[in-house]
């Protein structure tokens, strides 16, 4: 099953259900796990800085580990 499929079955069993502990047990489980990304932690300066990194490494500005490396040995 794919992820819109997956998303529209969640949807219609939230919908059917009328148990009230079940709706806050999903309801926690979505705050749990929004908490848990620490991309919403981050400062904006430093989330243009991963995705100005992002893009360089996608465009090919990368520099091998192992050459780096060669530098400091």
């Amino acid at each position: 099953m794919n992820i819109q499929a997956e998303k529209l079955e969640l949807m219609r069993m939230i919908l059917e259900t009328e148990n009230s502990t079940l709706l806050e047990s999903i309801k926690n489980l979505f705050k749990k796990e929004y908490k848990k990304d620490f991309w919403m932690s981050l400062p904006d300066d430093q989330k243009e800085e991963i995705l100005d990194g992002v893009a360089e490494a996608e465009q090919g500005y990368v520099i091998d580990y192992n050459d780096v490396m060669k530098n400091f040995n």
